[in-house]
């Protein structure tokens, strides 16, 4: 059976045949056993209540208590994904909504009545913990969890300090709260005019798609510089709210006893500070492949001027359509050097109907991998035939064969994994796509086209995130310092930066000096930026290995590599990448994306004959 949507239209759910939509009964049969397991995580929750005050009592009763909330997580799998799941496929059925709810205000329940757990097995020496694990093995499987629980202890405040700090929690959130309401509810899109003559209302999608499909330089700068003129026009409340941000990083780095707002930001995953600092001094070292790019990309386009506005427009132009049918061959064969099982695996994924392939009316948008235990990963695409959807499934894949891998091999308690390692699987089944993809490219307009695609994921995902984490860190620092913070502060920064890293290969663009204001993880997950471009990083060093023409280097990469999927969240994530070969303390580590760039680039100058 083959199946194409109609161009512009968008098809009801029930027009969608079934072999292209994901199976849920996996997770729950119907939403009879949904409701019968939605109450047996309910009946957990209430009987986990009586386990207070017994941890102390020894090895058993602490066992007893991490299996009853490895029951409580399984179950909360189980409810949370059929209802979100279920939810996503047409997001207008407020029936199901309400349902969705219902399973949030139980995790809610859940929250409270495990409350209790961390400060009463704190409150037991380690020595003591460590003791009965040598004499309970049930017990020691529970050994990482206990440590890096203990890991934290140091900066947990007495009974009194974390009780101020829970009233200060209340107030965290308002200035992220406070930009999403000026960005989203209160920001009014203007209507620019193009030179076609049609009237354009600039929203950010509206934006994205002129600087990357429209063709017209003069439009192109005149959609950028209007959008970040709502910025501009508003830059000192930005700067406040973003003061706030700083402000209260600094205020909790300091009430929990860390130097630096850097440090207590990664101490969680026992990750030094020095992996920033090094991750952002090399890359300043190594831009040059960036520029040379972007230099290649002013000679193509034939401008007078280059700036930001230029920097996401093709080279080549290309119209080009892919049937799901012909690239889930593609998908599956590209991964045949990760070895037979892991391509059945894929496989599986694509027959098993893990995946809900097509955009339909309600359905929610974008693309994503759930992480089911006790079932399987679901993918979510909208897949439309573009070389961007494409890539697409190949990254969900990646994240999907990452959570299969671990799941199976770990138990519960370690089969989640950090965001810090989560990328790495999705970036590298990119890259194995890439190289697949150019071995089948059967003309020079071709290449060049996914080498385009391949170079601006590092110059988006690597380059940008780092410069990224440069503008953080800096401001974050001033706060440090006692140093004010204001809106030409701000700018001062980010124009720094751009000149740091692009050189003179940008024309000046005053406006650009206000991107700060644009980012909304600068205002809602501060210091969350760095782990795409360490991701990026770890990929490029897997890929070397992967990559290799010594036999013994390359299936020993392999064995490391899927070694890193299948430990989960076992470890620290330093710990674990460092076993799969890759030291992000060590320069040479962010100087492979460098120097994959820079062959990248060569590829892209000899497809395109310049």
């Amino acid at each position: 059976m083959t199946y194409r949507p109609s161009a512009g239209q968008l098809p009801e759910r029930e027009a969608i045949p079934t072999p292209y939509t994901w199976d849920l009964s996996h997770i729950c049969r119907n939403w009879d056993d949904w409701m019968e397991t939605y109450r047996e995580l309910d009946a957990e929750i209430e009987a986990f209540k009586s386990r207070q005050g017994t941890l102390a009592s020894g090895a058993d009763a602490l066992t007893g208590a991490f299996r009853a909330m490895d029951r409580m997580g399984v179950l909360s799998y189980r409810v949370w994904y059929y209802a979100s799941l279920r939810y996503d496929e047409d997001q207008r059925n407020n029936e199901i909504n309400a349902r969705r709810q219902q399973v949030q205000i139980l995790f809610a329940r859940e929250h409270q009545s495990g409350s209790w757990f961390n400060p009463e097995l704190l409150a037991i020496p380690l020595e003591t913990i460590r003791h009965w694990m040598e004499n309970s093995p049930p017990l020691a499987l529970y050994r990482f969890a206990i440590e890096s629980l203990f890991h934290e202890q140091e900066h947990v405040l007495d009974e009194q300090g974390e009780r101020l700090l829970s009233y200060a929690s209340r107030s965290s959130s308002v200035s992220h709260e406070s930009y999403a309401a000026l960005t989203t509810a209160d920001m009014k899109p203007p209507t620019i005019a193009l030179k076609s003559g049609e009237q354009v209302a600039l929203s950010y999608g509206q934006y994205r798609a002129i600087l990357e499909t429209n063709r017209n330089q003069e439009d192109r700068a005149a959609a950028y510089r209007t959008f970040h003129q709502i910025y501009a026009d508003n830059r000192n409340t930005y700067a406040a709210l973003y003061n706030g941000v700083l402000q209260r990083d600094w205020f909790h780095a300091r009430a929990r006893g860390y130097d630096t707002t850097l440090e207590a930001a990664l101490h969680g995953n026992d990750i030094p500070s020095s992996v920033v600092e090094t991750l952002i001094s090399v890359t300043k070292e190594r831009v040059e492949p960036l520029r040379r790019y972007h230099r290649l990309r002013r000679r193509v386009l034939g401008v007078d001027s280059y700036r930001l506005h230029d920097v996401s427009i093709p080279l080549v132009q290309h119209d080009a359509r892919y049937t799901y049918e012909e690239v889930v061959p593609w998908i599956v064969e590209s991964v045949a050097d990760l070895g037979d099982e892991y391509q059945q695996h894929v496989h599986d994924a694509f027959n098993g109907r893990w995946i809900d392939v097509f955009e339909n009316t309600g359905k929610r948008s974008g693309a994503y991998s759930a992480p089911v235990y006790g079932a399987h990963p679901y993918m979510l695409l909208n897949f439309n035939e573009t070389l961007d959807a494409v890539f697409t499934l190949a990254h969900e894949m990646g994240h999907s064969m990452h959570t299969l891998l671990a799941h199976r091999a770990q138990p519960f308690v370690y089969a989640g994994y950090t965001i810090f390692v989560a990328e790495v699987p999705s970036t590298l089944s990119e890259a194995l796509f890439l190289d697949f993809m150019l071995t089948r490219a059967d003309t020079a307009s071709q290449r060049a086209v996914l080498l385009q695609h391949a170079i601006d994921s590092i110059a988006s995902t690597f380059y940008t995130q780092v410069m990224f984490a440069d503008f953080e860190l800096q401001a974050h620092r001033l706060v440090e310092q006692d140093q004010p913070i204001t809106a030409e502060v701000l700018s001062g920064i980010y124009s720094g930066l751009l000149r740091e890293y692009y050189g003179d290969v940008l024309d000046e663009e005053p406006l650009s000096a206000m991107t700060w204001a644009r980012i909304p993880h600068f205002y809602s997950t501060p210091y969350y930026v760095y782990q795409y471009a360490t991701c990026f990083a770890s990929t490029a060093r897997l890929m070397q290995d992967l990559r290799a023409s010594d036999r013994a280097m390359k299936s020993s990469g392999v064995d490391r590599y899927l070694g890193l999927l299948r430990a989960g969240g076992s470890g620290f994530p330093m710990d674990l990448l460092k076993t799969a070969g890759v030291d992000l303390s060590q320069p040479e580590t962010v100087q492979a994306v460098g120097t994959e760039l820079d062959a990248l680039v060569s590829k892209l100058e000899s497809a395109l004959t310049v």
